[in-house]
């Protein structure tokens, strides 16, 4: 599938401010791909459309858990904001056709994060936080220390300052969000 194509199917699916929002991810993850010596086209591909579910309705949610057999969850089921990168890993593959297993995961697990991430899948989490767009305490920090090489530190970041946000919200964590901080920490002591 060609990067028109795509665009134009996402048109359909996402508000444009969201649309938006994609086009930036995957302007920075490209940025970001430069510095980290990642795949461009893979990176902006999976920038493009890592949001491609954010916006279903829940009968939309149903038809694709039941179409794909997809295995949401506790955290997951009924929680768009969580669920939307699991089924969004589907829809990439059956709807866009996009086969790539990086481009998949990357969509996957841009939400929570998960232990051992590859690079493509760190860039999209992280560009999604930072795109230009982005406005919101420790946003600056986290471009300095992801645009000056320091990766897996505005990881890190990123993982304390969500546990701390869902921790302040009285929210449950998701384990694939501990799990990732804690690689990283053991991977970079």
């Amino acid at each position: 599938m060609n990067l028109e194509s795509i665009s134009n199917q996402l048109k359909n699916m996402l508000p444009e401010r969201r649309f938006e929002h994609s086009q930036n991810v995957a302007k920075c993850a490209v940025k970001l791909s430069e510095i980290y010596r990642c795949d461009k086209e893979k990176s902006y591909i999976a920038g493009i459309i890592h949001d491609c579910a954010k916006y279903l309705e829940s009968k939309e949610v149903d038809y694709y858990v039941k179409k794909y057999s997809i295995e949401l969850d506790e955290l997951e089921k009924n929680n768009l904001a969580l669920s939307h990168s699991v089924i969004g890993s589907y829809i990439v593959r059956n709807e866009f056709n996009i086969d790539d297993e990086e481009i998949i995961n990357s969509v996957k697990y841009h939400t929570t994060g998960k232990a051992n991430m590859n690079l493509i899948e760190k860039i999209i989490y992280i560009a999604d936080l930072i795109e230009e767009d982005r406005n919101f305490p420790g946003v600056e920090n986290l471009r300095e220390l992801a645009y000056n090489g320091k990766l897996d530190e505005a990881l890190l970041t990123s993982f304390d300052n969500t546990i701390k946000f869902v921790i302040d919200n009285k929210q449950l964590i998701h384990p694939r969000t501990v799990e990732a901080r804690n690689y990283l920490m053991k991977q970079n002591n």
